[in-house]
């Protein structure tokens, strides 16, 4: 058993539980890992006050970094002692140990401590997100505005 923050009913920071939870062998295409930090986003906040609803009881946290403490079958890109971070579903970075899919895993270099690691990749996602793809579509749209005036 390990501890993990979760909801049972949307609401205010009061529906927060710290509570044990079991954690399942990783199966077919997973990874356990011990969590060592997570990111707190806002669509924490948005899941827990029941705007992206979530099926009760739900853990949550998008955002985390941990150690690869066993892989499940057909698992190569991994193995145990590595350190990865992830930002994407399922939900569950809250807690002391959890189950992730191996593709929504990144290895970490050395150099990136981890909360700095467990902060970074949904933000990084976002910066990319305006910069690559929407600056560029914004930016042709006022180009053009501007060249036609």
């Amino acid at each position: 058993m390990v501890k993990a923050i979760r909801i049972h009913e949307a609401g205010g920071p009061d529906v927060l539980k710290y509570e044990e939870i079991d954690v399942p062998a990783p199966g077919a295409g997973e990874v356990l890992l011990q969590q060592k930090a997570c990111g707190l986003n806002y669509i924490d906040v948005y899941h827990r006050m029941g705007a992206y609803p979530l099926p009760y009881p739900a853990a949550i946290g998008m955002e985390g970094m941990g150690v690869v403490e066993a892989v499940g079958k057909d698992v190569t890109a991994f193995k145990p002692g590595d350190r990865v971070a992830y930002a994407d579903m399922p939900p569950g970075a809250y807690a002391e140990a959890r189950v992730m899919p191996w593709h929504r895993l990144v290895n970490l270099p050395d150099a990136i401590d981890d909360q700095t690691a467990a902060a970074m990749m949904l933000q990084g996602m976002t910066v990319e997100y305006l910069i690559r793809r929407t600056f560029k579509k914004i930016g042709r749209a006022h180009v053009v505005l501007k060249v036609r005036r």
